[in-house]
């Protein structure tokens, strides 16, 4: 049996009150529909059809080409949504999910279960349902004395029931293809098109005799609805928790979950720890038996296995193995550190490649540079690669020595096993094994010192009259 997919995607979302599409809005780093996308792949659709509105192209063109498109032109009925579909899908034979686009939070177990019980009671429609305790905005289910669903009814008219209705859509549904434009066709003939929702097409398939099923959601949770920036903040906490609770129940050890922000696409091996108040975004990757954190802010970076990162902010970088990070140290874009490295307190690393067992310890700066092995960077030594129009790459060789508060200019090389004097601005290339020193001889001017404290007093009380 094939199974096809519906996104109704048509509704901007003046409630979130910004000119970013609603099912665009980042949740644990990845966009609303990126989630409902992705969930959907698990369950093999043979296609899917996204339905958006006025003002898609952003959306249309994070969805991509492998998805179907149609237009609905006034954001009015889930009819009226689902009818724009039947150009790729009312021929079809085989079952339409529908889902909401607003819905980022149901998995693909739910809708595996939702296949599963449709298939075996053969029904007409097989509607997604969660407990809720106050009235959603999706409709409520009716049932009769025996708990059989007989239909959706709308919040406004269950409100005024003394009895109130407890059990909610939750923004799916399953249903025959031919079935599903018979209904829509029996509604909008009926009702009007722009009337046609969720309830009519119940009513049309219970009116012939069609068999209703329900499946409800064990966690209600899942069937969060986003419509405004607090849905959005309430569905980005959960979807957290559950990312949290997955990592740690695959052996990795968080230390304060609460204080833990991980987004969906990182990848953690097992016995690592990490510490509080840490930030692991995009397709970052952490290897096994690292300790990351304290206050660390990880983005699209790989980090090999045994590394310490502690406070400290990484993007678009590789650290290899065993390798020391921090604090507050800075890996920019296109950093690439070997095993065993070492970068201390208040470097910063851009475009930058590290050999086995370097060391820049603290205070420094390297920028467009490839260092070999075993190299040692004192503090405050500075790759100077800009000159005002264009970056110039310094070559630093194996077991090269750079002390302190050195300034290399690039373009330049330093050969392998070079010496380079603490405080020298490096201009010439040094040869492997040559020592450059590039400073001004001391000066010293036996007592002068208390004479220039003098001086310097009476220019300053001269000023001051």
């Amino acid at each position: 049996m094939n199974i096809y997919s519906v996104i109704l995607a048509a509704d901007f979302g003046k409630q979130m009150k910004s000119k970013t599409h609603k099912s665009l809005h980042p949740l644990c780093g990845k966009p609303i529909i990126g989630h409902i996308l992705d969930t959907l792949k698990g369950i093999t659709t043979a296609s899917t059809v996204l339905v958006i509105g006025n003002d898609a192209e952003e959306l249309q063109q994070y969805a991509g080409s492998g998805l179907n498109y149609t237009f609905q032109k006034t954001a009015e009925g889930t009819g009226q949504a689902i009818k724009q579909a039947g150009v790729w899908l009312e021929q079809e034979e085989g079952v339409t999910l529908v889902v909401n686009g607003d819905a980022p939070l149901l998995t693909e177990g739910t809708f595996h279960e939702m296949i599963r019980l449709h298939n075996h009671h053969r029904a007409g429609v097989t509607l997604l349902t969660a407990m809720i305790g106050k009235l959603p905005a999706n409709g409520l289910i009716l049932r009769d004395e025996k708990g059989t669903l007989t239909g959706v009814v709308k919040n406004g008219v269950a409100a005024a029931d003394p009895d109130p209705i407890h059990e909610a859509y939750a923004g799916a549904l399953l249903i025959d293809n031919q079935k599903l434009f018979k209904a829509l066709d029996q509604a909008d003939h009926e009702k009007g098109l722009q009337e046609c929702g969720l309830t009519e097409i119940v009513a049309a398939l219970r009116a012939n005799g069609e068999e209703l099923q329900s499946y409800c959601i064990p966690d209600s949770a899942e069937a969060a609805v986003i419509n405004d920036r607090i849905d959005l903040a309430q569905a980005e906490k959960e979807l957290r928790e559950r990312i949290t609770r997955t990592h740690m129940l695959n052996g990795v050890t968080i230390v304060d979950p609460a204080n833990t922000y991980i987004e969906a696409n990182v990848t953690i091996a097992r016995d690592t720890v990490i510490l509080p108040g840490c930030f692991l975004r995009g397709a970052t990757h952490i290897g096994e038996d690292c300790v990351i954190g304290p206050n660390s802010d990880i983005t699209d970076s790989r980090i090999g296995n045994a590394v310490e990162v502690k406070h400290s902010v990484l993007t678009e970088a590789e650290v290899g193995d065993r390798s020391h990070i921090g604090p507050y140290a800075y890996l920019r874009p296109g950093s690439k550190l070997g095993s065993e490295v070492k970068v201390g307190d208040f470097v910063e690393i851009k475009n930058s490649s590290l050999g086995d067992k370097s060391k820049v310890s603290h205070l420094s700066y390297i920028g467009d540079a490839s260092v070999g092995e075993d190299v040692n960077i004192g503090c405050g030594a500075i790759t100077v690669n800009y000159d005002g129009f264009r970056k110039h790459r310094t070559e630093i060789g194996d077991f090269a020595f750079i002390g302190s508060n050195v300034n290399l200019i690039a373009p330049l090389k330093i050969g392998k096993g070079a010496f380079v004097v603490a405080g020298s601005t490096i201009t010439s290339s040094i040869e492997d094994g040559d020592v450059g020193i590039a400073r001004e001889r001391q000066v010293t001017k036996p007592g002068y010192a208390d004479k220039l404290r003098k001086k310097l007093e009476a220019q300053s009380n001269k000023k001051s009259k």
